[in-house]
């Protein structure tokens, strides 16, 4: 059995992740606000045959990413892997109009976070079995995300910690990201107007936008495979290749 800690996991591809990952594994289900849908993976994980802790706390804090600790800390002395999901667009901002505070908030959603978290995990980390770290950017740090800039750029920061921790964690931690590009979540809902989701649908070389289900298959992916350490993995029909 994995002890495995997914932030933001409540909906979306954290859920997912956590559903797809659950056969005899203990899954810690981080959340925020939205505590039924996290009841309701958490009741999809137990039907799976694996063990859910559910977790609440704000990680745009640094008190709530100490809180998670503690939490996690109660129930396990080991943890195997960590997945760094939480995050959010939270709202897009032209370029010209720039706010100190939304800056502040992204980063500190979907960098400072992760960042903090994982330090704070390292000794249950030490401990795990074949331990690794997966963090999750997105296509938003390839293409620049026009609109979506600051967003872009937090998880491009994020990329880059991925790679500089993977060098001084290797070899008893690894450390890799998978970078996904338009997947059909409410991720989207308040951000992307439908006529842009098709639009962006309609320039993808596989003609249609990813499921959730296609990043939780890299993360599980990642996990298995001992020899991927340092690296982000593009999942976006092919909208960015390299």
């Amino acid at each position: 059995m994995k002890n495995i800690l997914i932030t933001g996991a409540s909906t979306g591809i954290g859920a997912e992740t956590a559903r797809h990952l659950s056969k005899e594994n203990r899954i810690f289900v981080h959340f925020f606000s939205s505590k039924e849908p996290a009841e309701s993976v958490a009741s999809d994980i137990e039907e799976n045959g694996g063990r859910a802790v559910l977790i609440q706390a704000d990680l745009s804090k640094e008190a709530g990413c100490r809180s998670l600790f503690e939490s996690v800390a109660q129930h396990t002395d080991r943890l195997d892997v960590l997945i760094n999901n939480a995050g959010g667009l939270i709202r897009r901002q032209a370029v010209r109009e720039y706010e100190w505070s939304l800056m502040e908030e992204v980063f500190a959603l979907n960098t400072f976070s992760a960042m903090l978290v994982t330090s704070l995990c390292m000794p249950l980390l030490d401990k795990g079995d074949d331990p690794c770290i997966i963090n999750l950017t997105s296509i938003g740090m390839r293409h620049g995300g026009p609109t979506a800039t600051i967003y872009a750029a937090s998880k491009g920061a994020l990329d880059s910690f991925t790679r500089g921790i993977a060098k001084e964690l290797a070899p008893a931690i690894r450390v890799n990201a998978v970078a996904p590009g338009v997947i059909l979540t409410p991720f989207h809902d308040k951000v992307t107007a439908p006529e842009k989701m098709e639009e962006l649908r309609q320039i993808t070389p596989l003609q249609r936008n990813g499921e959730a289900i296609h990043v939780a298959r890299a993360i599980k992916f990642i996990i298995e495979n001992d020899f991927v350490n340092g690296e982000t993995i593009d999942i976006n029909g092919g909208l960015f290749m390299r």
